[in-house]
């Protein structure tokens, strides 16, 4: 038998020798139930002592002794001081945690705030004081948007996608440059973390000017060389030996200043920072340019285009021209001559724009995907040299459609061939082109024998 059960039964005994005591009483006395009577409310003023002891010592258990009692009382008094004791064990190690979290939070180099469901501050560590220039006895509840004033900053807050983070570079040299991350928890609370990352803008910025300078300056000496070697191709008198590496050399010319204007066109794109209005561009009539520019070569594999939709793009026509013309030159590349390219253009229920280039190619293995929009990334060099490829194309195509919202999506299989598609939002899709209502189909130009 439990304690807690000998206890009770131990109780019920004392109840009954009172009981029968009671009735000893009464029959002494000759009036039974005030024997009762008696005995009952001697046994109901103890249960009520014992009651106002275990009040008492709730009332200041911190600072009083608990009562001494036994039978079922003591076992109630026991229980209460084992869960006042767990409690103030786990309310012990819960500000123990808590300090070691303060502690942690304040020595990082990162700074850390707490935001509510209003985005009012709750706490931050002493770097995100430093950083966002916060004091605690007078920012605390305030709103974060009304002390940091930044646009993009406050559009970040109250879009409530936190799936990117935001950099805030500083402007005309004026405090730091910070990136913010947000991330949502414990229901609508938001832990915010700002990292101050001057030095890598600084680099960043130092890397661009130093590549657009560099290609500014390769230019002109390229154009001299690339002069003189078409004059000296022009002589007659030149030896016939000579054809052959000249027009090598020429090649190589050529090869040289595709990257330096390749070069200038990335270093042009990295310097815009915000996404672009632009003005309607015409998918369709760009579309069919760029099939007809793979058309006008020597070689050439079949291309077909297909219009499903006559919508306009919103966007700067000089950056998507670009993107699109580097998709339909990269499938014309390295597609051999008996392949097929097949060009498309559509948009889906949700108003979202795609333009795809599909190509029967060589293919590239999966290992490859995620690094094809790097600089100078390439799958086989070789095969890029021989059909004079920069290894900037694609990175090309990224900048130029993220400073449109849109994004790139790569399929490809090794031996069967690949998928390029940009998909637009729904923003920068123009219902109502000039092409009119109904869809236009380019069949495909087979290659020549």
């Amino acid at each position: 038998m439990s304690e807690g059960s000998q206890a009770w039964w131990n109780t019920l005994a004392r109840l009954a020798g009172l009981v029968f005591t009671g009735l000893l009483v009464g029959l002494f006395l000759g009036h039974v139930l005030v024997g009762l009577t008696l005995v009952l409310a001697v046994a109901l003023a103890w249960q009520l002592f014992n009651l106002f002891r275990l009040d008492y010592w709730l009332r200041d258990r911190s600072a009083r002794d608990p009562p001494d009692s036994g039978g079922i009382w003591g076992n109630v008094i026991t229980q209460v001081v084992r869960l006042h004791r767990r409690k103030r064990f786990h309310k012990q190690r819960l500000l123990d945690v808590f300090r070691e979290l303060r502690h942690s939070t304040a020595a990082m180099a990162d700074g850390v705030v707490v935001l509510n469901a209003q985005s009012e501050i709750v706490w931050f560590n002493r770097m995100a004081g430093r950083l966002l220039t916060l004091k605690r006895r007078a920012d605390l509840g305030i709103r974060i948007t009304n002390l940091v004033r930044d646009p993009e900053f406050v559009r970040y807050l109250q879009n409530g996608d936190f799936t990117d983070t935001l950099l805030v570079a500083r402007t005309s040299g004026r405090g730091p440059s910070l990136v913010f991350q947000v991330v949502p928890y414990g229901g609508n609370q938001r832990l915010m973390l700002v990292r101050d990352v001057s030095e890598q803008v600084q680099l960043e910025s130092m890397r661009r000017d130093f590549v657009a300078n560099a290609s500014h300056e390769l230019r002109s000496p390229l154009t001299v060389i690339t002069g003189y070697l078409e004059t000296l191709d022009q002589d007659d008198q030149m030896d016939p030996a000579l054809r052959g590496p000249l027009s090598e050399m020429r090649r190589q010319a050529d090869r040289m200043n595709a990257i330096v204007r390749d070069l200038l066109e990335l270093s042009r794109l990295d310097a815009r920072t915000v996404e672009v209005q632009g003005e309607r561009i015409d998918v369709g009539a760009l579309a069919s340019l760029l099939r007809k520019d793979v058309l006008a070569r020597a070689k050439h594999p079949a291309i077909s285009l297909t219009l499903d939709s006559t919508a306009d793009l919103l966007g700067d026509e000089s950056e998507i021209h670009s993107a699109l013309s580097n998709l339909v030159d990269n499938a014309a590349k390295y597609t051999p001559t008996s392949g097929v390219i097949e060009v498309r253009w559509w948009v889906d229920a949700a108003g979202e724009g795609h333009f795809s280039v599909r190509d029967t190619g060589f293919g590239i293995s999966a290992e490859h995907l995620p690094r094809l929009t790097e600089r100078f990334y390439r799958v086989d060099a070789g095969r890029s040299r021989a059909t004079g490829g920069s290894g900037l194309g694609l990175a090309i195509v990224k900048h130029a459609l993220q400073h449109h919202g849109a994004s790139l999506q790569i399929e490809s299989q090794e031996g069967v061939g690949s998928t390029f598609t940009c998909h637009f939002p729904a923003r920068r899709v123009l219902a109502g082109g000039r092409g009119g209502n109904m869809p236009v189909i380019s069949g495909a130009h087979t290659a020549p024998n």
